[in-house]
């Protein structure tokens, strides 16, 4: 009788727990896992290995990449929609050849050529999967108003245990986020946006897989896979991720003389 009580009263605090503290804590120890300070704090990350685009589950592309992502210092609180990040991503081995930019809130498609504007979707729908990625959410969004946290239970997915979260924001974005019982780290993320065309909801999953610590305590998936409405569309695989490289302003800025093409039609 008296293990039942202690029992009882160990678990007392679990069962008082809210959804929204479960949530909270749930976020709390992703955060520790992926690096606590270390993580909050990374300045820059430059990830590079083998990009493979799919079309119909079958490789319709694939790259050398290298992509340089160097985080602004954000305003406090947060502003809900304001991306705080600028990222280059090279393809084909050259820093300055074959590259996509996203700065200061425009995207260019850089070439020997010259640089493109993209088109406008193409640039809403990088800002709408930055603002929906857990990981710039953990390092860039936490403290946001109105942006809440709120435990959807335990389940088991692909064979182990985890912990589901659903994170919303002040403009209606919705993520679902999983994280391992064991780990603590996300293992799997879904969002649902409308097709600018149909109109019609689509689902967009992403996986992470094959965590490794890359530099003073901070862990960084090695594998990403993005699919929509359950087909892939897209995955990574690095070979090696640095954080810190102190990255310069001319990654993510065009050149002066670099001729600015027509945007296409």
């Amino acid at each position: 009788m008296i293990r039942v009580v202690a029992l009882l009263l160990a678990l007392t605090p679990l069962i008082a727990e809210t959804n929204a503290e479960r949530g909270k804590r749930v976020i709390n120890e992703a955060v520790a896992a992926l690096g606590g300070d270390q993580f909050l704090h990374m300045q820059d990350r430059v990830e590079e290995g083998r990009a493979y685009s799919f079309y119909r589950e079958r490789i319709s592309g694939l790259a050398h990449a290298k992509i340089y992502t160097r985080y602004l210092i954000r305003p406090e609180p947060p502003v809900p929609g304001l991306v705080e990040v600028r990222e280059r991503q090279a393809f084909g081995g050259k820093a300055g050849e074959n590259a996509i930019l996203f700065t200061d809130g425009k995207g260019y498609d850089v070439t020997f050529r010259g640089a493109r504007l993209l088109l406008d979707d193409v640039l809403e729908r990088y800002k709408e999967t930055t603002l929906r990625n857990i990981f710039y959410i953990l390092r860039q969004r936490l403290g946001e108003p109105e942006l809440t946290f709120t435990s959807r239970g335990a389940d088991v997915l692909d064979n182990r245990s985890v912990e589901i979260v659903e994170i919303a924001d002040a403009d209606n974005r919705v993520v679902t986020v999983y994280f391992s019982t064991v780990s603590k780290l996300p293992v799997r993320q879904s969002t649902f946006r409308r097709d600018r065309i149909t109109n019609l909801k689509v689902e967009e999953v992403t996986l992470f897989t094959k965590y490794r610590d890359v530099g003073q305590g901070l862990m960084w998936p090695y594998d990403i896979q993005r699919q929509r409405d359950g087909e892939k569309i897209f995955e990574i695989f690095s070979e090696s991720v640095k954080i810190n490289q102190d990255l310069k302003d001319d990654l993510f800025t065009l050149p002066a003389n670099l001729k600015i093409l027509k945007p296409m039609k």
